[in-house]
């Protein structure tokens, strides 16, 4: 039978909802609880105002927070209700959510909660250590549960064009001071008490190069902060999340379903390094749906692999996000 109050379960929920992944960290969701629902609203204040006009990684960020929202309530013996985009009156709306009919959690629910807090995003390189073909098709079905297609990308001249791509764009995005100081307005300093932004701890000062080279943003640009970078030199697996359409749905979709992906992979020990740059620039976008992705949509670039480079992570407390 299960205790739980419907306030402890959406407490849960809430609390778990603040681990969601989200670009540079930027955390851009507010909630608010009505009786025994909650609303995920996407935070405008806290969009990319130059590498995401669109609010495309905006909408994936908070699809993240409401898969993180959904295994928590799931994990406290509720099946979630869920309505996406329930009102055109407010688009800042993104869901609600709220615990439905008592459903005991299984296995598998039990190990993607686990894994919410303790779930990282990395910045480097890999260790050598293979991620298992059995573990990537489950990845992979995890994704397509979610509306989205994860694709790993094992030809070596299809990686040589995403990391060709990926330098490319970073390379055009570190001449544009406007999108230098958007970036850099999201790392934390040394010693910073902010919640919210990448820690200086969470990238690297001077990343080891890794063939074909991926690089990360330059959170560290013109400053010398950051860590070490760890020694990996691997570049991991590189995988593609992509979907068929291109709307505000299909994004918050992408989002829920790239959670799922990390929470299962980080039950298996592996972490992923996010590289959107290409992305959020519209020709290089379009070069990749035509040439990589079948036609699909690009919404994600990423790398699986295996780290022990521990990270910190911050995130703000409740009190600035529930209203």
């Amino acid at each position: 039978m299960i205790d739980r109050s419907v306030k402890q379960v959406l407490e849960a929920a809430l609390e778990a909802a603040r681990w969601a992944p989200s670009v540079h960290n930027t955390q851009p969701w507010t909630f608010s609880v009505s009786e025994e629902e909650i609303g995920l609203r996407a935070d405008t204040d806290r969009k990319l105002r130059a590498g995401d006009a669109s609010g495309r990684e905006l909408l994936i960020s908070c699809g993240a927070a409401l898969f993180t929202m959904r295994t928590s309530i799931r994990s406290h013996g509720f099946e979630p209700v869920v309505r996406v985009l329930p009102d055109p009156d407010r688009p800042s709306l993104v869901a609600t959510i709220r615990p439905g009919a008592a459903a005991p959690p299984d296995e598998a629910t039990g190990l993607l909660g686990e894994q919410i807090e303790r779930r990282r995003t990395h910045r480097a390189g890999f260790t050598g250590l293979p991620v298992p073909d059995r573990l990537l098709d489950r990845l992979v079905a995890a994704a397509a549960a979610g509306g989205a297609r994860l694709t790993p990308v094992r030809a070596p001249g299809a990686v040589d064009v995403l990391a060709g791509l990926t330098r490319a764009a970073q390379g055009v995005q570190a001449g544009d001071r406007v999108r230098s100081l958007e970036v850099i307005r999201w790392a934390r300093p040394p010693g910073s008490s902010r919640k919210d932004g990448v820690p200086a701890d969470g990238y690297p000062r001077r990343a080891a190069p890794t063939d074909p080279g991926f690089p990360q943003r330059d959170y560290s640009w013109r400053h010398d902060w950051g860590g070490d970078g760890g020694a990996g030199t691997s570049i991991g697996v590189p995988a593609l999340l992509t979907t068929t359409g291109d709307g505000r749905e299909e994004w918050i979709s992408c989002g829920q379903a790239l959670q799922h992906v990390l929470l299962l992979a980080a039950a298996h020990g592996v972490s992923a390094a996010f590289h959107t740059q290409a992305l959020e620039l519209d020709l290089l976008r379009e070069f990749l749906r035509r040439e990589l992705c079948s036609g699909e949509h690009p919404q994600m670039i990423m790398r699986l692999g295996v780290t022990f480079d521990g990270t910190s992570a911050v995130r703000r407390p409740l009190a600035d996000l529930v209203r």
